[in-house]
């Protein structure tokens, strides 16, 4: 192949084509890693006396929620964090969504109970606590 035969636009175009399919690979592989880790999880037994978790959606009616700084917002994950490591294994946060007036946090816990302690505890307001029944994504539409 000599230089005048070289086009810019097919090579572009091979080029393309092989990286848009190495990506491909890595998400198929990465997805592949994800659905078996689940699985394993999933068929792992767990000793008879442990509960099962539930999750729950937790509503805090916080006026000017949406406006708070970084700093924070830090200083409210880590006295959360400082009360749940004091309580156990029995309560988990997974994370929130702060809004203008409000904060909606997931969590997981083995009763509603752990979750008002939790709010006591801490100093946060508890308006709401809703239990999750199933959750939905654009996969379920698949």
């Amino acid at each position: 192949m000599n230089c005048q035969s070289f086009n810019l636009k097919t090579f572009k175009s091979h080029f393309m084509k092989s990286l848009i399919n190495f990506r491909l690979a890595v998400l198929a592989f990465l997805l592949f890693a994800g659905y078996t880790s689940m699985a394993q999880s999933a068929t792992t037994t767990q000793p008879s006396n442990t509960t099962k978790m539930k999750t729950y959606l937790i509503e805090r009616e916080i006026p000017a929620a949406g406006k708070f700084t970084p700093a924070e917002l830090k200083g409210i994950s880590q006295t959360s964090c400082g009360v749940l490591e004091a309580m156990g294994p029995q309560i988990k946060w997974l994370h929130s969504y702060v809004v203008a007036d409000k904060i909606y946090c997931v969590y997981q816990a083995e009763n509603e109970d752990l979750v008002r302690e939790h709010g006591a505890k801490g100093g946060f307001p508890v308006t709401n606590i809703m239990e999750v029944g199933t959750t939905i994504s654009p996969a379920t539409a698949k």
